[in-house]
C-alpha cells in the first residue's frame, strides 16, 4: 500500500467564493521503489468537510486509483 503525504493545498477564490482546491501530495510504496507526486484539483463540494489530513489522504488515494485504473472503480 502506498504511503500518501499531503504537502500543501492551494485554494483559489473567485468573487463567488471558493472555486476549487489543489491538493499537493507525495506518495511512495513501503520500499520507496515507486514514487508519485503532484496535485489533484478538487471542486469545492468534494473538499467541503474533508479538510482534515486523514480525509484529504483518502480523497487523494481514491482519485489516484480512479486515474490509474478507471475500470477498477
Amino acid at each position: 500500500m502506498f504511503e500518501i503525504q499531503i504537502t500543501g493545498t492551494n485554494i483559489p477564490y473567485t468573487s463567488e467564493g471558493l472555486s476549487q482546491v489543489h491538493v499537493q501530495f507525495q506518495a511512495h510504496d513501503p520500499e520507496r521503489q515507486i514514487s508519485i507526486n503532484g496535485y489533484i484539483p478538487f471542486t469545492a463540494e468534494q473538499y467541503e468537510g474533508k479538510q482534515a489530513i486523514s480525509a484529504l489522504k483518502e480523497l487523494v488515494r481514491v482519485e489516484l486509483v480512479n486515474r490509474l485504473e478507471p475500470e477498477a472503480v
